[in-house]
């Protein structure tokens, strides 16, 4: 099935598309003491939640960018219900084909569980500090391991090892590309339980109201295996965290 129809069905009732809590995102806002007029952006912006809190919270004019046209579209609504009188644009894109209007443009680049976009952690953060200020911040949200993977969860998941880092691993590669490591905030089992478990009970409600549609069979199957593996393996392996980072 279509990979941006399974995720909008999966993630109906989630706002903070990833294993964020509210008290760890409201935790990373404050800590940014953005200017009013300051510039973010916000590659995988999911539903713009980030950058219309940040608009919310200090004013900032921004870009979201997604490949998810359900998610756009989600953003656009969002921010036309809270905040319609702030300069935010979502576009629906290729994040890699995305450019700013000039070089070291922004005051805050924020990436949260989209590194596919370069391909990993270290292309991510390459690509960001491109398009940041000196002086400006660079947000990621990115898995680590806990522990070492099974190997029968990285196959049920299509994963090699080092698709991943630890912890340490994720802050000593921004650290090597130049970066100052400034704050991480790690996800808890609760957080992680909330997110995974929403996808489920999203799948499931689905399945319910819409018995015919053609879709059904592949998205119950894929739930039903993400949620095996996460309730045998991934709870105990894989962590989540944002990594705050400030760009020399």
């Amino acid at each position: 099935m279509d990979l941006w129809k399974f995720y909008h069905i999966t993630h109906r009732h989630h706002h903070i598309c990833n294993p964020t809590s509210e008290q760890k995102l409201t935790e990373i806002c404050g800590l940014l003491g953005l200017e009013a007029g300051a510039r973010v952006l916000d590659m995988g912006c999911g539903k713009g939640e980030l950058l219309i809190r940040l608009a919310e919270c200090y004013g900032i004019t921004g870009v979201g960018v997604d490949l998810s046209p359900y998610a756009v579209r989600d953003a656009r609504r969002r921010h036309r219900e809270r905040i319609p009188d702030s300069t935010l644009k979502f576009v629906c894109q290729d994040g890699r084909t995305f450019r700013p209007d000039e070089p070291t443009y922004f005051d805050l680049s924020m990436c949260v569980g989209a590194s596919w976009i370069w391909n990993g952690h270290r292309g991510t953060l390459l690509a960001l500090a491109a398009m940041t200020k000196p002086e400006g911040f660079i947000l990621v949200g990115e898995p680590f391991w806990m522990e070492e993977p099974p190997p029968q969860y990285l196959a049920t998941e299509g994963m090699q090892r080092g698709d991943v880092g630890t912890h340490h691993d994720n802050v000593r590669t921004g650290e090597k590309e130049g970066l100052t490591f400034l704050y991480s905030a790690v996800s808890s089992p609760d957080d992680w339980d909330r997110y995974e478990g929403l996808q489920w009970y999203a799948a499931a409600e689905y399945a319910r109201r819409h018995p015919d549609d053609p879709d059904l069979t592949p998205l119950m199957a894929r739930i039903r295996r993400s949620r095996d593996a996460y309730l045998r393996w991934g709870r105990d392996c894989l962590g989540w965290a944002l990594y705050l980072f400030r760009r020399p």
